[in-house]
Order: C-alpha cells, then sequence, then structure tokens
C-alpha cells in the first residue's frame, strides 16, 4: 500500500496563494500551480473538486473567522447589559479595534485574497454580505440605544449601510495597498478618530449614573 505524501498539501496551499495572490482567481492557472508546486494536475483533483475549490480552501479559516466576530457582536441579550455598557459599546477606541487590525495582519495574505481577489468564486461578494451582517448588528444596538432614550438622532438602515460600506472600506485599503504593521497602527487610531459612531447616533448618557 502506498502511503500519501503529506507534504504535498503545504506545498499547493503556498503554491495557490501566491498565484492567486499574483493573478487573482479567474486569471490564476492551475498549470502555474502545479508546476510551482512540484505536483500534478491529477494530485490537486484528488484533493479539490475545482480552482474555486481551491481558491477557497486557502481563504475559508479567515472569511469564518471574521463572521464569527460579526455573529458574536449579533447573538446579545441586551437585558443583562447595563446602560453603561450600551453606551460604551459606541464609543471606538485604539484598544478596542487594534486586536481586528492584528488578526487581519497575521493572516493579511489571505485577507487581501478574500477582499480582492475573489471574483469568479462564491466570496465575490464577501464584502457587501459582511457589511450587510454588521449593519444588522449595528441596527440592533440603535434599536436598543433608542428604546432606552439614550440614542436621538434618525438613523435609517440605508444610512447604516452606506456608513458601515465606508467603515469597512477603511478596515480592508490598508492591507490592498500592503501597508506596514506601524503603519496599520497609526490607521486604526485615525478612523477611531474619523467614525465617531456616538455623534452619528447622537448618543446621550441615561439618567443612570455612570462615567
Amino acid at each position: 500500500m502506498s502511503v500519501p505524501d503529506k507534504s504535498i498539501d503545504p506545498r499547493l496551499l503556498a503554491s495557490a496563494k501566491a498565484e492567486f495572490l499574483d493573478k487573482g482567481f479567474i486569471k490564476a492557472e492551475l498549470k502555474t500551480i502545479c508546476e510551482n508546486a512540484g505536483i500534478t494536475t491529477g494530485a490537486v483533483y484528488k484533493r479539490y473538486k475545482s480552482k474555486e475549490e481551491l481558491f477557497c480552501s486557502v481563504v475559508d479559516d479567515i472569511a469564518e473567522h471574521l463572521d464569527l466576530l460579526v455573529k458574536k457582536r449579533s447573538d446579545i441579550d441586551f437585558s443583562a447589559l447595563s446602560d453603561k455598557e450600551i453606551y460604551d459599546s459606541w464609543q471606538m477606541t485604539y484598544d478596542s479595534m487594534c486586536p481586528l487590525f492584528r488578526l487581519l495582519y497575521e493572516n493579511r495574505q489571505t485577507f487581501a485574497l478574500l477582499i480582492d481577489k475573489a471574483a469568479g468564486t462564491r466570496y465575490e461578494s464577501f464584502n457587501h454580505d459582511f457589511v450587510n451582517k454588521m449593519s444588522y448588528a449595528y441596527e440592533q444596538y440603535y434599536a436598543e440605544a433608542k428604546k432606552r432614550s439614550l440614542a436621538h438622532a434618525e438613523v435609517t438602515r440605508e444610512e447604516f449601510h452606506v456608513l458601515l460600506s465606508a467603515f469597512w472600506t477603511c478596515i480592508c485599503e490598508p492591507f490592498v495597498h500592503e501597508m506596514s504593521w506601524e503603519h496599520i497602527e497609526e490607521h486604526c487610531r485615525i478612523i477611531c478618530r474619523f467614525f465617531n459612531w456616538q455623534e452619528v447616533i447622537m448618543l446621550k448618557k441615561g439618567d443612570e449614573n455612570f462615567v
């Protein structure tokens, strides 16, 4: 019985990542991926049904991680949160945003593939879909803030979508343009100042005494 060559998978994925980054999914060639990995196309098709499935295997982990982050923010029992916690949730700070940028920086190549090279795959609408998921989460927090008379602005669903599209673009662009970590750290500080969500929804402290 032959022993499976376990060295193939990491070589294949590394080669696929490089080719997809260079050419994007549509123009990437499976032949080139195989040549650079030192394997046959047969070895690829034993593992993946198509070039798209290979692409998705490269980006699945970071896509699932991001979906999990926004899902955690969406699945909230607001009855367990104080007015102060609701108020503080709208304050965007370097300390609250930096972990996301660190995650994306540590996965910067696969993240860049996901947001900028996925045309022609099931992930081609990832950015739009992710903004919709973020909008849903923000709308829930906004509705709760309104219910507690903490938010005083009228902000429509469409407006949240527009603002969060701009917000998501600001998160993505450093990775599209391959910024250094030092540059990203400063960028994080800037967008925390730029996106003043408390002003957007006209957030005011309620009757509860909190600082």
